[in-house]
Parts: structure tokens; sequence; C-alpha cells
């Protein structure tokens, strides 16, 4: 293998993957990307098991190959280069890398210890509008589980059904669901994808315009296999295996009769939660709400600092009652939000909580209050 490319060119494209390579270095191939050189049509690969991406590369090639590269490493060598870069097989073990007077030599991995890429025969296909994608990722993941003992909820539930496609986030102290039209969807499909992967999907579908040539532009496609989904975005395609296990009832957790309404300011409230927050305990992050008729107090207390408080205009009905949150929760909520206006929907001081925003239905958040 001999080849030269742009150092831009390859720090973008390592840049991608630097998420994706494992970096625990469990299994040691998992740490290196896959290059495979063509004098048309050349790629990198790079997995961790859980999430796969395969994007094109601009190489320029004299020699065509195939080898794992050490994926942070190089990324490092390429930071700190100027110019143009060579890369040239010295055998099945070792590379040379070369931009202007820096010369490096890097150790390998032969191509065929990668993980094979799955094929996704007898899929559903469905086509997404990326900007409606990236809409719904960003307002619900952060409601995903984090390295939860219950499996099925590290990650984000995607239900298709009747032209409709539901993207459900919880750790089962909050609930984000968000709903959008998706004409292709007839038959119904609950899957769960990891967090990791819509993550880093995310940052693809946001980016577009960053990076002229490969925005995500047009439909971006999911298939759905029967363990794996396969996002595709133009040439670039994102592979994950999907959680195993069943995801919890979203709708059964929609509190649907709670008669106590609240409508606030959005950047009133966050500004109030995030002055009030500072005093509160780290661990819990608790926050008092105290709630009347046209006036929201909010309050926190830390016996070894100090309290805090402030208050808020809001509209009001129903009877004045007490309820606690985790601040965090609620920011995190707040900030997903888009509207000028943030709706409560309250029972008691130990029911579940349900908040939107002000003109849409699409997008529920639910949050559970603590015990103050």
């Amino acid at each position: 293998m001999k080849l030269t490319v742009t150092r831009q060119e390859l720090l973008d494209r390592l840049s991608n993957i630097q998420n994706i390579v494992e970096k625990r270095n469990t299994m040691p191939i998992l740490s290196h990307f896959l290059l495979d050189a063509k004098k048309k049509g050349s790629a990198i690969t790079a997995t961790d098991i859980e999430t796969a991406l395969r994007e094109p590369i601009e190489l320029a090639v004299a020699e065509e190959g195939r080898l794992c590269i050490p994926a942070r490493k190089l990324f490092e060598i390429v930071k700190e280069v100027d110019g143009d870069l060579t890369i040239e097989t010295e055998d099945s073990e070792w590379i040379r890398v070369s931009a202007g007077k820096s010369s490096f030599r890097l150790a390998c991995l032969p191509p065929d210890e990668f993980p094979s890429w799955p094929e996704m025969e007898d899929a559903k296909e469905i086509g997404l509008e990326p900007a409606s994608l990236a809409k719904m990722i960003e307002k619900t993941i952060y409601a995903a589980g984090e390295s939860d003992t219950r499996y099925t909820l590290n990650g984000l539930l995607f239900h298709i059904t009747g032209g409709k496609i539901t993207i459900v986030g919880t750790d089962g102290h909050r609930m984000a669901v968000i709903e959008s039209e998706a004409p292709s969807a007839t038959e119904e499909t609950k899957i769960i994808v990891p967090r990791k992967t819509v993550s880093e999907l995310r940052k693809f579908l946001v980016a577009q315009g960053d990076s002229p040539g490969r925005e995500a532009e047009g439909t971006v496609m999911m298939l759905i296999g029967k363990n794996n989904i396969l996002f595709r975005i133009g040439d670039i395609e994102f592979l994950a295996r999907l959680i195993e296990g069943t995801y919890p009832d979203y709708m059964q957790v929609i509190p649907a009769k709670n008669e106590k309404k609240l409508k606030a300011d959005r950047g009133a409230f966050i500004k109030a939660l995030r002055r009030v927050s500072i005093m509160s305990r780290e661990r819990s992050n608790a926050v008092k709400l105290e709630l009347e008729s046209g006036t929201m107090t909010l309050s926190s207390s830390n016996p070894d600092i100090g309290e805090a408080t402030d208050t808020v205009p809001v509209e009001f009905q129903g009877e004045g009652m007490a309820v606690g949150f985790n601040a965090r929760y609620l920011l995190d909520v707040l900030q997903a939000m888009s509207a000028d206006n943030v709706l409560f929907e309250l029972q008691d001081p130990l029911s579940p909580t349900l908040l939107k925003e002000e003109g849409d239905e699409t997008y529920r958040c639910v949050a559970m209050p603590m015990r103050i």
C-alpha cells in the first residue's frame, strides 16, 4: 500500500472516529481503524463492536491495500505535522508515515482481524429528514440512561408505526418523548438504539454545512435488521447492534389527568434555577418550587453552606402547592426546548409532572418530583 493524503482530509476523517474506537484496550484491534485504500472508493471503518462507522476518504493511491492502523496514535501524528502525508507499508505489520521532514514508523495489525461488517438482508427501510432526526435525538438523548444496570435504558426507543416515528429516552427519573411524521413507516417496529450510536450520529446530522460535500443532505435512510440498525447519510454509514430487551411502556408513564396547570417564561425559569441550584446539595441538587397564583418561589438549602431563594412570575391554576425536583433534570428539559413558554401539568407533590412546550403537542417530558 502506498498513498498520499492531505493533512486536513485525514485529520477530519480521524477526528470523526475518535469517540468510536475502543480506548479500554480490551481487544487491541478495536483501538485500530481499517483503511481500505483503492484507486476508487477508499474508505475507513472504525468500531467498538456496539457501534461502527464507515466513511469515504479522498486518497491519491499509488498502490492499493488494506491495513488496521492505530487510530489515536495516527491522529496525534496528523495533528502535529505540516503538509500532505505519505503512507506506505513496509511489510504486513508496519507503515511509514511521512510529512515534510517528519517521518514515523507505526506498528499495525492485519486487516483480517478487524470485525466484519454484517449483511443487512431483509432489512426494513425507512427514510427521515436529517433535520427532523437530529431534532428528535437532541430532545430525548439527555434523558437516556448512562451505564444503567437496567441495560435497556442505556439507549433510545424508536417506535415506528402508522406513518409516524416516536423516539423515547428515560433513566427512570425523567422521560422525554417526541413524535414526527414518517410516511414510509407503515409496519409497527420497536427497537432500542444505543445512546453512543445516536450521540455520534447526531454530530453528523447537525454538522450540515460545516464540511462541504459531506453535509447531511436529502434523506437519512434507516435499515432495520434483526440485530442491527444501519443509518445511511449520503455515503457515510453508521451501524449499531440493537439493545435486546423490553423497553418500559412509555405511554403508561405520561400522566393524562394532572389538574394543576402552570405556565412560565422558559428563559426566566432557567436563570432562576441556575441561581438557586448553586446552594443546593451537590448530590441531590434539590430545588423546591412553591406555587401560588401569579408567583413561583424557588429555594434551596445546604446546612454546610447556606440557602437561596428566587421568584419567577407565572400563570398557575389550582390550589397552591410545594414540590421538589432535581434542578439538573429540570434544566436538561428546559434547555432542550425552544418555545418561549413552558407548560407544567402537576397533580400532587410526589406524582409525575408533565412538561410541554407551548404550542407543541409532539414533545412531552415527564419529571419525577423529589420528597422535600
